[in-house]
């Protein structure tokens, strides 16, 4: 059930993190994004990890890198082409951000190739933690659009586990 027209042209878009809430993409896009939610999806050679530093949150962000051993779940789109530039920006993909990379998902006992996702261009060398913000947004997204619940509670508890790696510093320091 997609909104778009017959003549629209549209690409499948995997989003993995903050993307995943169709709530938070309407702010980029400035309409309702639910419409053009697929489902969830799977990633398969890739695990996620907070590899970028985002400019707009100031907080690690996540990315996807290969890895023959892990899954990746996120959400998969049907986006108008119309929302593509748009979505480059939130990307950062002009400031070497985040580059395209086109991979293949499954999604409801299908599969989806030539599908566009996001991968950071110049990766920290150790995770860095997400804010609060990123932190709520990523889980809304993935309970919102139905990720495995084993799933959202493995992304939980790497987020959190994040969090208080990088905030033990300061709690030495104040004691």
């Amino acid at each position: 059930m997609k909104l778009t027209s017959v003549t629209e042209a549209t690409f499948f878009y995997f989003a993995y993190g903050s993307c995943m809430c169709p709530v938070d993409l309407k702010r980029t896009f400035g309409e309702n994004t639910h419409p053009f939610v697929i489902g969830p999806a799977t990633l398969k050679g890739y695990r996620l990890g907070f590899y970028r530093r985002s400019l707009r949150r100031n907080c690690g962000a996540l990315d996807i890198v290969r890895d023959p051993r892990s899954t990746v779940e996120g959400v998969l789109y049907q986006l108008p082409w119309r929302f593509s530039d748009r979505l480059d920006e939130r990307e950062e993909v002009p400031r070497n951000g985040y580059r395209h990379e086109y991979i293949e998902v499954s999604c409801q006992n299908r599969m989806y190739t030539d599908v566009r996702t996001y991968v950071v261009v110049d990766k920290l060398e150790q995770e860095l933690a997400p804010n609060d913000w990123y932190f709520h947004v990523v889980m809304r997204g993935a309970i919102t659009c139905g990720l495995p619940e084993t799933y959202c509670w493995k992304l939980f508890n790497h987020m959190h586990q994040l969090q208080l790696r990088d905030q033990l510093p300061d709690i030495l320091r104040s004691a």
